[in-house]
């Protein structure tokens, strides 16, 4: 670490010099602002000690120079007594921190490396914040298909607006991969990304979550609570699985889109805020709102702009570079060595029709790192249903000379489906049912009837699978 000392007194450069040395730091010193600056320009420096009193170019100047050419640079004012109310002024300015003449050696080194930690955490803030938007930037998601390339003009053209999103597609398509990168491309992107899943909550608590509410408005509510739309001011709020609203609940979003205002539960206070609204959906809104299941005037409120992302199906040429993706990400997480794919595996992930999609694929390349003991990915490291024939995405059923029963071949072509989904969504059943369209109560009641545990073993889904 480098330290700039400024100061028109020689012996109080070399008490700093010497001390400043012995704590391990390389010190350059000046002895009036211009000096101090020149050597700005030539060299780097981490942190800057500047006397308020210097003859020339004043302290408080230097500081504004320096803080112009200099930004991020801790400026610590060493200042005598009689010249403190000058010190807090040259902090309104930007320095970190002032020293009052006469000082003690602990202080000094105590507040610079308080300045230098400030600023290393400063930094690694900036950084953090840049890989976020690396990672999150539309020209990250992977694909080079039609489809796809349509995608990116349409996320590029839309993330420097106001507007509201809507985006559409299957589960599994990657809709809040889409929502973080439109975030993040536009002039939001400093303020909050605020993610509400509007699926897996119950309407009251769904409501409290987005718009807060105050001490008493319900059972438990103990303390007064901030709602995300509070929480997101100034940036982005994701809603997804926004069908799943209930009708009172949509009415309310309804009010904040258009009067941007909203009260917490409980409270007769308006509450204002700058929120943009990006809203996921991989249910019909538009059957939803002819079923009166939906706010038509809501409908028309979201889909402003519309994103519709394609089935992994339909952009079949992206898989070999989702592939490829996937691959490095879980072998540099597992810490092995990057594997090739077989031709005959290869063919297996071209073939699927990918009822989960991305996140299907994903989770089937992950796996199959895991598992994966040599320097290929052969069809074994696949999941058993990916390597069963299939004909139009449906298991093959011969039925026998002597018949079958119709009820048996569909209760376990149900069973093997539930089981799949279950795989795939490792066990969590509210994700299974996300795969296979229907309700999570629904899924649950069909487990029930055909006796289905979230844990089954793959051996008991092999088993289902021969039935």
């Amino acid at each position: 670490m480098k330290i700039l000392v400024i100061d028109d007194e020689e012996v109080l450069r070399d008490v700093l010099e010497t001390l400043l040395v012995r704590e391990g730091f390389d010190v350059i010193s000046a002895a009036t602002g211009e000096e101090g600056l020149s050597m700005l320009d030539s060299d780097v420096v981490d942190l800057i000690v500047l006397d308020v009193m210097l003859p020339g170019m004043s302290g408080m100047e230097t500081l504004r120079s320096i803080k112009e050419s200099n930004p991020t640079t801790p400026v610590i004012i060493i200042t005598a007594y009689s010249s403190i109310d000058g010190a807090i002024e040259a902090m309104k300015h930007g320095a970190f921190h002032y020293i009052p003449k006469p000082f003690k050696n602990e202080e000094v080194i105590l507040t610079i490396n308080k300045a230098l930690e400030q600023r290393r955490l400063s930094s690694e803030n900036e950084r953090l914040k840049a890989e976020l938007e690396e990672k999150y930037s539309f020209s990250n998601i992977i694909g080079k298909s039609e489809p796809m390339r349509k995608i990116f003009e349409l996320i590029r053209l839309a993330a420097p607006s106001r507007s509201n999103i809507l985006i559409t597609g299957e589960s599994g398509t990657g809709k809040e991969l889409v929502a973080k990168a439109i975030h993040h491309a536009s002039p939001r992107s400093r303020n909050p990304f605020v993610t509400v899943n509007s699926g897996s909550l119950p309407p009251e608590l769904l409501e409290s979550n987005l718009f807060g509410h105050v001490k008493g408005a319900f059972t438990g509510a103990i303390a007064t609570k901030r709602g995300l739309f509070e929480v997101a001011d100034g940036g982005s709020i994701f809603l997804d699985e926004i069908g799943n609203i209930n009708l009172d609940t949509q009415a309310k979003l309804l009010r904040v889109i258009q009067e941007k205002e909203f009260m917490r539960l409980g409270s007769v206070e308006t509450i204002r805020v700058d929120v943009r609204i990006i809203a996921a959906s991989n249910a019909d809104l538009q059957m939803l709102v002819q079923h009166e299941k939906f706010r038509e005037d809501l409908y028309y409120r979201l889909n402003v702009i519309a994103i519709d992302l394609p089935p992994l199906r339909r952009r079949r040429e992206d898989i070999p570079l989702l592939i490829s993706h996937f691959l490095e990400k879980y072998t540099e997480e597992n810490r092995k060595e990057m594997p090739a794919v077989a031709a005959d595996t290869m063919k297996i992930l071209m073939d699927s029709e990918w009822p989960g999609n991305v996140r299907e694929l994903e989770n089937t390349i992950e796996r199959a790192i895991v598992l994966s003991t040599g320097t290929t990915i052969t069809p074994d490291l696949l999941p058993d249903y990916l390597r069963q024939p299939h004909i139009n995405n449906q298991p093959v059923t011969i039925v026998p000379t002597d018949g079958l029963s119709l009820k048996d071949a569909v209760s376990n072509y149900e069973r093997n489906m539930i089981l799949q989904s279950l795989e795939l969504a490792d066990g969590v059943q509210k994700k299974a049912a996300e795969l296979l369209q229907v309700k999570p109560s629904t899924l649950n009641e069909m487990m029930k009837r055909l006796g289905i545990h979230s844990t089954s073993s793959s051996s008991e889904k092999e088993a289902a699978v021969s039935r």
